[in-house]
């Protein structure tokens, strides 16, 4: 416990510093984990020579007990030895588990460290979430190698990672985020990145199964567990009371049997009516029920650990507090459900098996268990799956924000319009290097944004949109102040062709184009991203198709950023100026190009293409 308050006050000092100290922490809780893994490795080796010499003398005592008269105090001893070798190897058991545990920590942190070298790839991609069809995750990098979530992810369950996937592409749900939401959201992140301790403990405990715990795969089996039919009347009070008069009856008589001249037979021919009665009862149920959850032991044992660690944890905020609260029955119901699995395990003892179920019943218990488990448990699981999802998901949320205290929380206003207010925007994934734009959206205006190649357009597009994503899910933004409404978000930046079904890279474009319209007449209030409308076709087409598209959508309820090198777009504004506001990325042209990156008010002058050319070709 000392050392994970220092390890907490270690956390505090180094996240209120420059983000790269955040590297020089993790590299010291690397280090001093490895120092305590050494410690226990050292202890267990003396635990295991213990074993050794100790299971010697037990052997050695029994051998001189043969060999000598008078030796029952060799006995004696054999069993001290034998004792003091459970004992050692109990100790040892713990101790293996220690490291373990330990080891996974420090793996978890060394990730981190690697996190902060931009090293993402022992994170997930999320490639499985992407969608070319979504309206705007394709375009915002959300998914993939690098992407947004694979900076994010360190969700340790399926669920968590669907949860976490959801959040980032929901601004496209048809009902908006409100205000209070978002807020209680946010709260909830701030907590959980406050306590870096218990996040770095969560993160390591998932970290006990190799590729994850696959929620769905136990909810899957749970549910299956649901439908097993087991014989009901083994949870009736008569049953458990005819029961333990068995057992108790077999017991007697094997008491008897040993001390007085009670018949032996008895007792013998009443231990196998006991075996093959509870055979015959319960064997096919247990087997369907091992079938259904057995080979998940290992991922529910993790997630028990899970759960057990939200339901014990302590939180101030609203949403902590009540997913831990919903946490704690669910703790019972899985450690209930651990034991029963255990005793599962067992059975495959079959000498052992025998026994028990001869003289103590224990298959028919073990099916009274289940029965009281799944009529008591089995119709909240769904919801505590769902419950510990989300808290998965809202702690790789934290560890981003702990990870980045540099951003800041967005200011999310109430109001019916589309509002965007930025000061010192720029995009995550730059960092330090970035450059800032201020920059305000206004309700129903279009900004036609014009520049080189590589002066910035596109960079800026997607720094306003994922800025967006990570206001509207409770988490820090990259400026210096964001003030936002809450609004739908719709882009087209990024559009392939897909010649398996005959769908040509226009063609595609059209598409796009017919799914922005449809989602824009269907919404209260959206803002549109498009960077280079119809790409696909030739100037002066493509010159007269965007005017078209760009007069007609404006007549929607919709507020807009197009990037374009087409400047005569940039003459909407003189002939619509309420509705269309032209802004520019400037280049320097001299003996090199010199890229600003700044947004200003106005129509790019210079463009850059045929001057790199003419580089290029010089030697030709």
């Amino acid at each position: 416990m000392k050392d994970l308050t220092n390890a907490a006050c270690l956390a505090v000092y180094y996240v209120s510093l420059y983000p790269m100290e955040l590297k020089l922490f993790y590299a010291s809780r690397v280090k001093a984990l490895s120092a305590d893994i050494a410690i226990l490795k050292q202890r267990n080796r003396f635990f295991v020579a213990a074993e050794i010499i100790s299971f010697l003398a037990a052997i050695g005592c029994v051998v001189l007990f043969t060999l000598v008269n008078n030796g029952s105090w060799l006995l004696w001893m054999a069993a001290g030895c034998f004792v003091g070798y459970m004992i050692v190897r109990r100790f040892d058991v713990k101790n293996d588990q220690h490291i373990d545990q330990l080891e996974r920590l420090r793996q978890t942190y060394h990730n981190e460290v690697y996190y902060q070298e931009n090293d993402f790839s022992c994170f997930k991609t999320g490639n499985e979430y992407a969608d070319a069809h979504h309206e705007y995750a394709c375009d915002l990098d959300l998914f993939g190698v690098g992407s947004l979530f694979n900076r994010l992810n360190r969700t340790v369950s399926r669920g968590g990672s669907d949860r976490l996937a959801a959040e980032l592409k929901s601004l496209s749900a048809e009902t908006d985020h409100t205000k209070a939401e978002i807020e209680l959201k946010r709260r909830s992140i701030d907590e959980l990145a406050e306590m870096e301790t218990f996040r770095m403990a969560f993160l390591s405990e998932g970290k006990s199964v190799a590729d994850g715990i696959d929620t769905t795969h136990i909810l899957q089996a749970l549910t299956a567990a649901k439908h097993i039919r087991v014989p009901s009347f083994a949870a009736q009070t008569w049953a458990f009371i005819l029961a333990w008069a068995s057992v108790i009856g077999v017991w007697t008589a094997l008491f008897l049997a040993v001390f007085t001249p009670f018949d032996a037979g008895i007792a013998v021919w009443w231990s196998i009516i006991n075996f093959f009665a509870v055979f015959i009862v319960c064997s096919k149920s247990l087997r369907a029920i091992g079938k259904c959850v057995g080979l998940l032991h290992n991922e529910l044992k993790a997630y028990v650990r899970l759960i057990r660690l939200l339901a014990n944890s302590t939180f101030r905020e609203d949403l902590n507090r009540n997913i831990c609260s919903d946490l704690k029955a669910a703790a019972t119901s899985f450690n209930r459900l651990e034991k029963i699995l255990d005793s599962l395990d067992r059975r495959s003892n079959v000498l052992g098996l025998m026994f028990t179920n001869a003289l103590l019943l224990s298959d028919f218990f073990l099916v009274r268990k289940f029965l009281k488990w799944q009529h008591s448990y089995m119709e909240k699981i769904e919801y505590w799956i769902d419950c510990v999802s989300r808290m998965d998901a809202n702690l790789s949320m934290a560890t981003f924000k702990y990870n980045h205290p540099e951003a800041v929380p967005a200011e999310i206003v109430e109001s019916n319009d589309v509002i965007y207010t930025a000061e010192g925007l720029y995009h995550p994934f730059l960092g330090q290097k970035a450059v800032r734009n201020n920059f305000i959206i206004e309700d129903g205006k279009y900004y036609i944004i014009t520049g080189a190649n590589m002066a910035g357009k596109s960079t800026f597009l997607r720094s306003v949109g994922v800025n967006y994503v990570l206001a509207m899910t409770g988490m820090p933004v990259f400026a210096e102040h964001l003030h936002v409404s809450c609004f739908q978000l719709f882009s087209s930046m990024r559009t392939n062709d897909d010649l398996t079904h005959g769908i040509s890279y226009f063609n595609a474009e059209l598409l796009r184009l017919e799914q922005l319209i449809a989602f824009c007449k269907s919404r209260r209030k959206t803002l549109i991203i498009l960077d280079e409308i119809l790409k696909g076709t030739n100037s002066l087409d493509k010159l007269n198709g965007s005017r078209l598209f760009l007069e007609t959508v404006s007549r929607l309820s919709v507020s807009g950023i197009i990037a374009t090198h087409d400047l005569e777009l940039s003459k909407l504004e003189d002939a619509q100026g309420n509705r269309f506001i032209n802004y520019c990325f400037e280049i320097e042209l001299d003996n090199e190009v010199t890229y600003t990156y700044k947004i200003a008010r106005g129509v790019a002058q210079n463009q850059n293409a045929t001057f790199l050319l003419k580089n290029i070709l010089q030697n030709i």
